[in-house]
């Protein structure tokens, strides 16, 4: 049945807003009359067809988005409202119709007699196979409000994560990138513009300025192809993140890398670590909560150790020791585990692991932040103190012998 969102006014004027179900507009307006409220406005906002599909065409919801609505339904859930008046509200609440579209389906779906979870399928975009997976087991085990609390304090971490990794990157990369075009314009532009004051010279010139030239001369000829190619590159590069085997490849070349490699896979195991968590703590069996967990894992190899460690578990090893079988994921990881494991406490120890190596990473970052940029701005200065030096020098000859 389809939803509709309405303003209307009591007799004392009072604006009344909500959303109510009915065949049409014209019998939602009658359901609001016999309320004793004068509609003022009302709206279509989700109506599912015959076959249970939805009428608009939603695309998905920004991360952001996801877990805002995340806070906000376990807030509610919380507080003792129902899980009909909690979507009314967010609905109510809803800035963007693409938002009031989806939480109107999925209330819909759930009005007819769906779980939640399984109307969340329904918007695979937005909600993956994890946060179903932690929906479900909410629902099942009787604690929603609690799993989705939990859920949006992982979703916010990670959020926040992210934005920590992107806000060590950025200035680096455009540090880089300026550098990249000053020395790339000095050699193609500026430079051949200078040397041709030397052009009708006599006298032999240094072996730093000859080199310069001969530099500067094949960058301006070439520059064209070095773009194309860095392109090209790009281009085959996403491509084979595409296929199974050049990404594993790729993948194993990163994780030997001697700077990145131990930040990504600190990066892969706190995801995995805060996912098994909550998972763990929302009652899912052991090796559901693996084989859900490594769905946030982005390394090739790491997923392979995973599923070495599943198999380990299934046939009846601890999972500290599946895991540190594997020699893929961090040992205060595995150790940390292994205490849990001892002391029945296995999803607080899981926590614990994922906040040391979120803090541990966000170290990382910060202590190679701080030398990558005084070493660019060094390599930068050096660059241009050499093209300066090749310019300058034949210059001091030339009034040398002016002098004489």
């Amino acid at each position: 049945m389809p939803g509709f969102r309405y303003h209307a006014y009591s007799i004392e004027g009072q604006l009344h807003k909500g959303v109510l179900e009915a065949d049409s507009a014209r019998q939602a307006r009658s359901l609001l009359r016999d309320q004793g409220l004068t509609p003022h406005k009302v709206e279509v906002i989700a109506a599912n067809d015959a076959t249970g599909g939805s009428r608009f065409r939603t695309g998905d919801l920004p991360r952001s988005d996801v877990t805002r609505l995340t806070r906000s339904l376990a807030s509610l859930l919380e507080a003792g409202l129902t899980v009909e008046q909690a979507f009314n509200a967010l609905i109510e609440q809803a800035d963007r119709e693409k938002e009031r579209q989806v939480l109107a389906a999925l209330r819909g779906e759930v009005m007819a007699g769906s779980t939640i979870a399984k109307a969340l399928e329904s918007f695979p975009g937005t909600f993956p196979e994890l946060y179903r997976t932690l929906v479900a087991a909410g629902e099942a085990s009787g604690q929603l409000a609690r799993v989705l609390g939990r859920l949006a304090d992982y979703l916010e971490e990670r959020d926040a994560l992210r934005g920590r990794i992107s806000i060590a990157l950025v200035y680096p990369m455009i540090v880089l990138a300026v550098s990249i075009l000053v020395m790339g314009a000095l050699l193609v532009y500026v430079v051949p513009q200078v040397v041709q004051v030397y052009a009708h010279a006599k006298e032999s010139l240094p072996f730093l300025t000859r080199a310069l030239i001969a530099v500067s001369a094949f960058l301006k000829a070439t520059w064209p192809a070095w773009i194309a190619l860095v392109v090209v590159a790009v281009v085959a590069f996403r491509l084979a993140l595409r296929r199974p085997r050049p990404r594993a490849r790729i993948h194993a070349i990163l994780m030997r890398t001697p700077l990145a490699g131990p930040v990504l896979r600190q990066l892969d195991s706190a995801r995995f670590a805060a996912t098994l968590a909550i998972l763990v703590g929302s009652r899912v069996p052991i090796l559901a909560a693996m084989e859900a967990g490594g769905g946030v894992m982005t390394l090739v190899p790491l997923r392979e150790a995973l599923a070495q460690a599943t198999r380990g578990v299934r046939e009846g090893m601890p999972l500290s020791r599946a895991l540190g079988a594997t020699n893929a994921f961090p040992p205060v990881m595995v150790h940390l585990i292994a205490g849990g494991e001892a002391t029945g406490r296995l999803d607080e120890s899981l926590e614990r692991s994922a906040r040391q190596q979120q803090a541990d990473l966000s170290t990382r970052l910060q202590a190679a932040v701080a030398v990558f940029e005084p070493a660019l701005i060094v390599i930068m200065g050096a660059v241009v103190f050499g093209i300066v030096l090749a310019i300058l020098v034949p210059l001091f000859n030339l009034n040398q012998l002016v002098g004489r």
